[in-house]
């Protein structure tokens, strides 16, 4: 797309150096003529824009071509049948405005049935439609395909070869304003939504931790559970009773055996002296 907007540029480029050398509404009228015939001229406004050409306003016999070349900028044929007093299409001249109103009409989808652009377009048969597309992307102008079953054009991408319309710069720039401010709306809203959604993630897993938190206080520690468990004889825990402690016990009954089978000994003893003193 922007090598056909490159060669439309160069294309134009011989025209605005001939303009310079005008000296005559008749002069500038028949460059108006020639430019809007040569090949791969697409965009005019600077041409429209210059000194020689806009002097055309002041001839009341050749002020109509300098409406002409306003057409051929950003009008349409609709707007060419629909402007009294023009001079005349030749056959580059009718092919060229054809196809750049195709471009102005390819950005409405609803104008993409064929009924709707051969009336657009003066065109009486669909050939004669499908013919202008077909050149038309040939020539790099947009990007489409036929759909002869559906009656439409399915249209990808239109290159930028229109000017822009008298007085739609503050309408364009609203346009943009307009959508720029919805643009900063919608990111606030969900800037906004974000932060909220961020703060319940928080605040929930601050009432998790809290939780945890309560299970672990009623649960108590492990160890000391266990060393309350069950008292002993002096008022200690069983559980809490080591191997040495154990060990401490089996060697005190084992010390207060030791003296009780002495004692029976001893006691032994004297029974049988006393037998024998008998």
């Amino acid at each position: 797309m922007v090598v056909v907007e490159t060669k439309a540029l160069n294309a134009l480029e011989p025209f605005l150096l001939l303009s310079r050398s005008i000296t005559s509404p008749r002069a500038a009228a028949d460059l108006v003529t020639r430019a809007t015939s040569a090949p791969n001229t697409y965009i005019f406004a600077e041409l429209l824009q210059t000194p020689q050409v806009q002097a055309l306003k002041n001839s009341e016999e050749y002020a109509s071509h300098l409406s002409l070349l306003s057409i051929f900028s950003h009008g349409t044929y609709q707007t060419y049948h629909a402007t009294p007093n023009l001079p005349p299409l030749n056959d580059a001249q009718t092919l060229k405005l054809r196809q750049l109103s195709l471009l102005t009409l390819a950005r409405d989808r609803s104008n993409l049935s064929y009924a709707v652009l051969q009336g657009a377009l003066g065109l009486s048969h669909a050939r004669q439609l499908e013919d202008l597309v077909i050149k038309a992307v040939y020539e790099g102008l947009l990007h489409a395909t036929l759909d002869p079953a559906r009656q439409a054009i399915e249209v990808t991408s239109i290159s930028p070869l229109r000017d822009l319309q008298p007085g739609s710069v503050p309408a364009m720039t609203m346009v943009l304003n307009s959508w720029s401010d919805r643009c900063i709306s919608t990111i606030g809203d969900i800037e906004a939504r974000i932060n909220a959604i961020r703060a319940n993630a928080a605040a929930r897993a601050k009432e998790e931790r809290a939780a945890g938190d309560d299970v672990n206080d009623s649960a108590g520690d492990p160890q000391e559970s266990d060393k309350a468990d069950v008292p002993g004889d002096e008022g200690l825990p069983k559980r809490g009773l080591n191997k040495r402690s154990m060990l401490e016990v089996g060697n005190l009954a084992a010390g207060e055996t030791m003296e009780l089978d002495e004692q029976l000994r001893a006691d032994e003893s004297a029974k049988r002296a006393s037998k024998r003193k008998m």
